[in-house]
């Protein structure tokens, strides 16, 4: 008897917010290490910078039976100058990549966190793959530039688009759905 293999599955719930907790700091500073050093050879060994120290970072983490239990997403945010935000670092773990609106609910968070806090500007240096995406998510292309060898975006979100959510260390719960 020839068995299929079995796939792990996929939580569809999960709570997008602030890091608060040492567990989610270090589980999104893995997740980067795993995107942009390992898989896309963007940095070696470290994608650590000065910007860490200021940021905010924010996780999407697996929420199974209502237990927390993996960080599966994570993105950070800074101000740079009174009003101005910038946002990077976006990384989703392989295995939720075709999880439809986990992404988009980092984003989300991102850019309506930093509404609330006093953005007038949010902007993001996108790699070019994903600018399409940021598009459909009310965003425009300022410049094409390229960075660390790739080429990428600089973008502005259209803030009327992200209502702000004050309290992003609660965040939100987010359903997503395997793509298509």
């Amino acid at each position: 008897m020839m068995l299929e293999p079995v796939h792990p599955s996929l939580s569809a719930a999960h709570r997008v917010k602030f890091a608060t907790e040492p567990w989610e700091m270090r589980g999104a500073e893995g997740l980067r290490r795993a995107v942009f050093c390992d898989e896309q050879g963007l940095f070696a060994g470290d994608d650590g910078d000065a910007i860490d120290a200021v940021a905010i970072a924010i996780v999407a983490v697996s929420d199974t039976c209502g237990q927390s239990d993996e960080v599966v997403g994570t993105v950070r945010i800074h101000e740079a100058e009174p009003g101005l935000w910038w946002g990077s670092r976006l990384a989703v773990a392989k295995a939720y990549r075709r999880q439809a609106g986990l992404g988009t609910s980092l984003i989300r968070l991102a850019v309506s966190s930093a509404h609330a806090r006093g953005a007038t500007r949010f902007l993001a240096h996108v790699q070019s793959r994903n600018a399409l995406l940021f598009q459909r998510l009310h965003w425009r292309t300022l410049a094409q530039t390229s960075l660390h060898g790739q080429p990428h975006h600089l973008m502005e979100a259209d803030l009327s688009c992200y209502p702000p959510i004050a309290n992003g260390v609660a965040g939100f719960l987010a359903l997503t759905r395997a793509a298509a």
